[in-house]
């Protein structure tokens, strides 16, 4: 079958008998129909059917040329392609018509030849046909078979492994510290003289505080009273005046004297019980001795008597009464005024965020007044008790720790070497608030020291060990990545190639991936 076709002109007044005998000299070519612009011809379908039958019976592959919608319509039923124009037909692909079509038998044509008639030349033609295109079929088929193979081939060369390369780039740790000074006077941070701006905060706040005074004030003893025995020494009758001394031997004596006059009858082992009472010096609740204690007669009748408490002294009292003292106040000031910074650091800290914190160093009373500040008692007033109630306004300075992390992370980036790069993720930071070096409260200045210690990591290009590794041999690939790339020590580059029976990387760099692990930090 050619490839040009043959361009067939219907006219108006055409008819199917007509057509077909047009296509009679058309035999095993490719014939393309043109509908006429004005008017229109062979609208019926079955007009359509017969063409196609004389089409197949002669080996033409047919296409029409047409604007007639029902044209069309019929056309597509019966598999047959339709164009717009001669040039879309050149450029389209023509559509094999069906084998089988079928009308209504009363609507065949009266000349239409009886199908046994045409068996002889239909078995002739195809016959023909068929050995001619089963020679070029079993050709084209071998040779694409061929092509398909080498193509397959190829692409599978080419698409199908893959390779996924493993590397641990070098890594080392760094550090840095910084001695930054805080200046509330400095609007924004300072990176190469290492300083940062400051908060001035401020806060009026109330509290109160109790103690228990320490001042004692003596309101006078009461006097131990009890009786004693005095048991005589002789044959002699003695008698003890009223006020003869007695007193205690252990320790610091406690002395006491007798009540009232009494006589002891003679004779070695007699005995006599005499009131007594504590003497001046001995009051108090220190006259409340116990039994036995009292054993000692002071004057000249110690050697004729000797003296036993059989039973305690009792009623000794010492009464005194607490007060104020300016001790007293000095320390529940101090003590109020700790309370008040402690509750304003609280205070103020509930105000900032996460990362700015108050210096300690800083705090400080700025304004107090006497009429914000209320004593329950003055000094020398009787009281057990001493309450205040105090209201001052605290003033510190707070730091945006952010500004220091700034200052201390450049100090670390002029640590890293070309090819080099700091991981974010690893760096860490000390508090500088709790390492102020020095300060002071009434300017807001402060210096503190920040440190910091991070991981550096070499840079590895992975794009351009993708291209340079592309149909490389596995050795070669190791050999490059090895002595080529900043590879952490003791440490061995990984390829893992699919399908493992591939000798070598892909020959498309796509195809490979390369993948960055951590190392071991240092």
């Amino acid at each position: 079958m050619t490839t040009k076709p043959e361009f067939v002109q219907l006219e108006a007044g055409d008819d199917v008998v007509s057509v077909r005998d047009r296509l009679s000299f058309l035999r095993g070519k490719r014939v393309l129909l043109i509908w006429p612009e004005d008017g229109t011809v062979l609208t019926r379908k079955l007009d359509l059917v017969l063409i196609q039958r004389e089409a197949m019976r002669r080996a033409i592959r047919l296409a029409l040329v047409t604007h007639d919608t029902t044209v069309i319509q019929h056309a597509s039923e019966l598999n047959i392609s339709t164009f717009e124009t001669i040039g879309a037909s050149e450029r389209g692909r023509w559509r094999r018509g069906r084998g089988k079509v079928f009308a209504n038998r009363a609507q065949r044509p009266k000349d239409e030849p009886i199908p046994d008639d045409l068996k002889e030349i239909a078995s002739r033609i195809y016959a023909e046909e068929s050995a001619a295109e089963r020679r070029w079929r079993r050709i084209r088929f071998a040779v694409g078979l061929l092509l398909f193979a080498a193509i397959a081939l190829g692409i599978g060369y080419v698409f199908l492994p893959t390779a996924t390369v493993t590397l641990t780039p070098a890594q080392r740790r760094i550090e840095a510290s910084a001695s930054i000074r805080v200046d509330p006077l400095t609007s924004g941070v300072d990176v190469e003289n290492a300083i940062i701006p400051a908060l001035r905060l401020s806060i009026q706040i109330e509290d109160s505080g109790t103690i228990e005074t320490s001042g004692v004030q003596a309101l006078g003893d009461a006097a131990a009273s009890g009786s004693v025995v005095f048991i005589n020494q002789t044959e002699q009758p003695v008698t003890i005046p009223a006020g003869t001394t007695v007193s205690t031997s252990a320790g610091e004596p406690i002395s006491f004297r007798t009540a009232q006059e009494a006589s002891l009858p003679g004779g070695i082992g007699l005995q006599v019980e005499v009131p007594i009472e504590a003497l001046p010096g001995s009051t108090g609740a220190v006259g409340n001795v116990d039994s036995g204690q009292i054993n000692t007669v002071v004057g000249p009748l110690a050697a004729q008597v000797t003296v036993r408490n059989i039973t305690p002294t009792a009623g000794g009292t010492s009464r005194s009464q607490r007060m104020v003292t300016q001790t007293d106040r000095d320390l529940l000031l101090a003590t109020v005024k700790q309370q008040l910074q402690t509750r304003a650091y609280l205070d103020l800290q509930a105000r900032l965020s996460e990362s700015q914190c108050i210096i300690l160093e800083t705090m400080r009373i700025a304004e107090e007044r006497s009429d914000w500040t209320t004593f329950s008692a003055n000094v020398g007033e009787v009281s057990d008790t001493l309450s205040l109630t105090m209201r001052v306004v605290v003033e510190a300075t707070a730091i945006e720790e952010q500004f220091g992390r700034q200052i201390v992370y450049a100090q670390m980036s002029r640590q890293v070497q070309a090819q080099e790069t700091i991981q974010p993720e690893s760096v860490t930071y000390d508090l500088g608030c709790e390492a102020v070096s020095s300060s002071d409260s009434s300017t807001g200045q402060a210096t503190f020291t920040m440190g910091s210690s991070g991981l550096v990591t070499a840079v590895i290009d992975t794009e351009a060990v993708r291209q340079r590794l592309a149909g490389q041999s596995l050795n070669d690939a190791v050999a490059y990545l090895v002595s080529e790339l900043p590879l952490q020590q003791g440490t061995q580059p990984g390829i893992r190639i699919e399908p493992d029976w591939f000798s070598g990387l892909p020959l498309l760099p796509f195809r490979i991936s390369v993948a960055l692990e951590s190392g071991v930090t240092p």
